[in-house]
């Protein structure tokens, strides 16, 4: 490794395809080459005298991190679109850019929410169990009978990036869209917008594509689980505190809704117990952006990233408080 820039960058876990390399040839690099994250102890340890980290979501970025990196740190990378493991007003206050990675895990995101779908409502997951168990079957007409999306009621609750994209995808299978956003009406987009109330009442598959704040932490309860159709089914990729899971588990226990599908969890790794025991959900390992080409494209933001504050001395693009920049 090389010491050009005199600054060192910590990668608090490893990563796929060629960012590594290429941090190492620019900077004092640092990298907990483990797939299992750090203990925020040693994270601290990790980053005192560091000029950039590269973090995970799981890693918790808050005033802690932000002191331990004191006066030399200047920017966190953080390896996802969402942000809510980065307490970002603080980083503000001690100079520190914060970046993400918009945008290129939008499409990988959709389809992977699509396939998702596919996987519930058409039960592909469960007769993929059925076949594992050596379960006896024959085929008949009425055996394991799905629903189709044709037709059907989309309500994406979040039109942001990966919810219009999931949007797009859902009209080629010939289904309607509505949408509800916290923030507001969007704009040139050709889908109604309605209440979270509306669009729990009318909607067959309900998506969930907000971030995680103050406001949507448990978004989707017990409530809100009883206001949606009977044969209704809800899907999240977005973050796993949105859904109030106790409350899903004893809502598909109980037939008030048809089905869910998951790939993301309150507390990862950990599941709800009780939703490992139930037929009518799909659950998965936060997989959604997992393809060979995102990873590497989210690598190169976050690369582009350090290298902008750290090297450039400017601002990047996707920094998520420009106004830090030159504070520290």
């Amino acid at each position: 490794m090389t010491a050009d820039t005199g600054n060192r960058v910590v990668v608090t876990r490893r990563i796929p395809g060629s960012t590594i390399a290429r941090l190492d040839a620019a900077f004092d690099l640092d990298v907990h080459d483990s797939e299992d994250p750090l203990e925020h102890q040693a994270l601290l340890e990790r980053v005192r005298g560091s000029a950039g980290v590269l973090t995970m979501v799981s890693d918790r970025v808050d005033g802690s991190f932000l002191d331990a990196g004191g006066d030399t740190l200047r920017v966190v990378s953080n390896y996802a679109v969402g942000f809510d493991n980065i307490d970002v007003p603080s980083a503000t206050e001690h100079g520190v850019v914060v970046t993400n990675t918009p945008d290129v895990l939008s499409q990988a995101t959709a389809e992977f929410t699509l396939g998702l779908l596919l996987s519930l409502v058409r039960r592909v997951a469960e007769g993929d169990r059925v076949l594992r168990r050596a379960t006896p079957w024959k085929w008949s007409p009425t055996w394991m009978i799905g629903q189709g999306l044709f037709g059907g009621t989309l309500g994406i609750v979040g039109l942001g990036r990966i919810g219009r994209e999931v949007a797009r995808l859902a009209v080629a299978f010939g289904m309607d869209v509505i949408y509800a956003n916290l923030s507001g009406e969007v704009r040139d987009v050709p889908y109604r917008s309605v209440t979270l109330d509306e669009l729990l009442a009318t909607a067959d598959v309900v998506s969930l594509h907000c971030p995680l704040t103050d406001d949507t932490h448990h978004l989707i309860g017990a409530a809100e689980l009883a206001a949606m159709k009977p044969g209704a089914v809800l899907v999240n990729t977005s973050r796993g505190a949105v859904v109030d899971e106790p409350a899903l588990a004893h809502a598909l226990r109980d037939r008030v809704i048809a089905g869910a599908a998951l790939d993301v969890f309150e507390r990862e790794p950990e599941v709800q117990p009780e939703l490992l025991e139930l037929e009518n959900v799909v659950l998965t390992p936060h997989l959604g952006s997992g393809t060979d080409a995102i990873r590497e494209a989210m690598g190169e933001l976050c690369l582009g990233a350090l290298s902008a504050v750290l090297v450039e001395g400017r601002c990047p693009a996707n920094a998520l408080n420009p106004e830090a920049m030159g504070r520290g």
